[in-house]
């Protein structure tokens, strides 16, 4: 073997290109629930053959993103369970992710692509650039997560906050609500930037239970599922937020997802969306209890462990 000579890195796959393809603009918003997806008609626009374009959305399918419906492919529309679940597994993952790089953050030169995202949702807030914001709101996620040493914690995490990019698209573009988001994105940086890991925590918990609360305004499920509480227990729609962000209505806390868009109290993004059930929407029921299970076999070793 010749000594000196780098191993060329190769470049991506055509089929993984077909994919990231695909999965910005489900990010952006670009393809509408229930939108069908024909094969030809993409490998057309991406000036590829029908097979990556097959392959890719198979794979898309197979994490939830995408379900089958006939011969072709659409984007999901969620159900108020998937959103219970998803949202379930964000509050599992995403604050303790955050609490782990706090350490790693109080240095000015470590967050810096954080601290440049925030400025560009600001400098878009004042401009009116929703479109811009929406950008700067996903590169501050993907600043962050950069910075989490686990790269299967933060596949799982942005797989799941992706399962909400086309309502996120919509809310985004309300001035109010970028007001809220950017808020919530200045508190979670104050504590980054003091280092303090429980407080960056705090600050995130409260974001995704603002976040959820605005996902199930925007689709219309928070009226559905208040109707329905009220009808089997005789209570009022409106029971409050539990710790863990279930429930529907009642005060929502003051900050909102770091990469959702959320919406103020009377306020409603686009057309409600349809409610049915798709394909791999068991997939985030189903990574929540594995979750949970975990979380539950750590803590009773910690209890079996002398002090």
């Amino acid at each position: 073997m010749v000594q000196g000579i780098k191993p060329v890195e190769r470049a991506p796959g055509l089929v993984e290109q077909v994919y990231e393809a695909l999965r910005a603009q489900l990010r952006g918003g670009e393809l509408e629930v229930g939108q069908p997806l024909q094969e030809l008609q993409l490998a057309e626009r991406l000036g590829v053959s029908r097979t990556p374009v097959r392959e890719a959305m198979a794979r898309l399918a197979s994490e939830g993103l995408l379900a089958t419906e006939r011969r072709s492919y659409t984007v999901p529309a969620l159900t108020r369970r998937d959103i219970d679940d998803i949202y379930e597994l964000r509050f599992l993952l995403e604050p303790a992710a955050l609490r782990r790089i706090a350490p790693l953050t109080a240095d000015r030169a470590a967050r810096a692509s954080i601290d440049a995202a925030l400025a560009d949702a600001a400098s878009a807030h004042r401009d009116g650039d929703s479109a811009g914001f929406r950008d700067a709101n996903v590169r501050y996620r993907a600043a962050w997560l950069a910075l989490v040493p686990n790269p299967r914690l933060v596949r799982t995490i942005e797989l799941y906050a992706d399962h909400m990019q086309h309502i996120r698209a919509l809310t985004l573009g309300d001035a109010g609500v970028r007001a809220i988001v950017l808020r919530g994105l200045q508190r979670i940086t104050a504590a980054l930037a003091a280092g303090d890991g429980d407080a960056a925590a705090t600050a995130l918990h409260a974001h995704l239970t603002e976040a959820r609360r605005a996902f199930l305004q925007a689709t219309g499920l928070d009226a559905e599922a208040a109707g329905e509480g009220a009808s089997r227990t005789g209570a009022a729609p409106g029971a409050g937020v539990g710790a863990d962000g279930r429930g529907c209505g009642g005060t929502a806390a003051s900050a909102d997802d770091t990469a959702a868009g959320a919406i103020p109290a009377g306020a409603r993004a686009g057309p409600a969306v349809s409610v049915r059930k798709t394909a791999g929407a068991t997939r985030p029921r189903a990574a929540a209890k594995a979750v949970r299970a975990a979380a539950a076999g750590v803590n009773r070793k910690r209890e079996r462990t002398p002090r």
